[in-house]
């Protein structure tokens, strides 16, 4: 790859129909995770997860909109003024706030090579 690689968002590969866009695997990334999610009011396709078997650290910037991640049961809200991190081993879930919340989820491992999940590949895409 070259000494850049720009793309427009709405190009990028995504899944789920659209709320999910392959940002790091689209821009070549291979050192960290790197999601574009885009859910819209009533988005319920975000799984509740975390991240205990592979010790990823998650980190969320709301880029419009808003929402709530429920982290261990507990409501965190999310803004364009705010950041969250969220540990490994805490159980999380995504929801959308009224006009839906655009979100760049970005993670890796402390310590380890990121090994990008088969459902984060280019080839996957729908």
């Amino acid at each position: 790859m070259g000494a850049y690689r720009r793309i427009e968002i709405a190009r990028m590969a995504s899944i789920h129909g659209g709320a999910v866009k392959l940002a790091a695997a689209e821009l070549g990334i291979e050192s960290f995770g790197m999601q574009l999610l885009d859910l819209p009011l009533g988005f319920d396709e975000y799984p509740e997860h975390d991240h205990a078997d592979d010790g990823m650290e998650e980190v969320y910037v709301t880029l419009a909109g808003s929402g709530t991640f429920v982290i261990d049961d507990r409501p965190v809200s999310i803004d364009p003024s705010v950041m969250l991190r969220i540990a490994p081993g805490a159980r999380r879930r995504l929801e959308p706030g009224p006009n839906g919340v655009r979100v760049l989820a970005i993670g890796n491992a402390a310590g380890r090579a990121y090994d990008r999940p088969a459902h984060f590949r280019l080839e996957v895409t729908t």
